[in-house]
């Protein structure tokens, strides 16, 4: 099955890792940054494409993980996959804008994402275009991801492609069943997400 990285965005510009995007409007007309599709994809074959990554997680009153969100998202051909909030950074944007940004527009306005003034990634995944070179595949695309754990505090709706945001325990987000169903080797990165939180069983 061809994996892509998310970008669920009807603007192809800024469309994520696996098939995930935003919803934004076109930027302003001679916005040097802003690449039309065919320049898109001249640069995808030439360059590596920088993407954050983001699995939002629910806290109790310690502030311990008790769930994890997943979405859920039928692919082209129908084929039922899971996969975490991605997206590409766009020109002259912040790391915590473009995670910022992905959150609200794959799990909508009211989800609120706790976001440290400096965010650091728990880890960076490579997503190489042949299988086999990394644990990360995008069969689109070299792409670079910046990999958070960002807790939200609010209600998640998610938009653009995703039907469904499942909450996992930790136990549940790390099994086999689960990584199963991930898109892209995704399944890989809540194990690292897991074991950075000290939660990998």
């Amino acid at each position: 099955m061809a994996v892509r990285t998310p970008d669920p965005d009807p603007e192809p510009e800024d469309a994520g890792l696996g098939g995930f995007g935003d919803a934004q409007p076109p930027a302003p007309s001679g916005n040097p940054g802003w690449l039309t599709d065919f320049e898109l994809e001249e640069a995808r074959r030439r360059l590596p494409m920088l993407y954050v990554e983001a699995i939002p997680v629910r806290t109790d009153g310690s502030g311990q993980v008790t769930e994890l969100g997943i979405l859920l998202r039928s692919t082209p051909m129908g084929e039922m996959t899971r996969t975490i909030v991605s997206g590409r950074v766009r020109f002259g944007e912040t790391i915590r804008d473009a995670l910022f940004r992905h959150v609200e527009n794959d799990l909508g306005p009211m989800a609120f994402p706790l976001l440290p003034p400096q965010p650091l990634p728990f880890t960076v995944a490579e997503y190489f275009p042949i299988p086999g070179v990394s644990a990360y595949h995008d069969d689109r695309q070299h792409a670079v991801s910046l990999a958070f754990v960002v807790p939200v505090t609010g209600t998640c709706e998610p938009r653009q492609d995703a039907l469904e945001v499942t909450w996992f325990t930790p136990e549940e987000a790390g099994s086999d069943a689960v990584s199963a169903e991930m898109e892209g080797g995704r399944g890989t990165l809540i194990r690292l997400a897991l074991a950075n939180l000290g939660l990998l069983r």
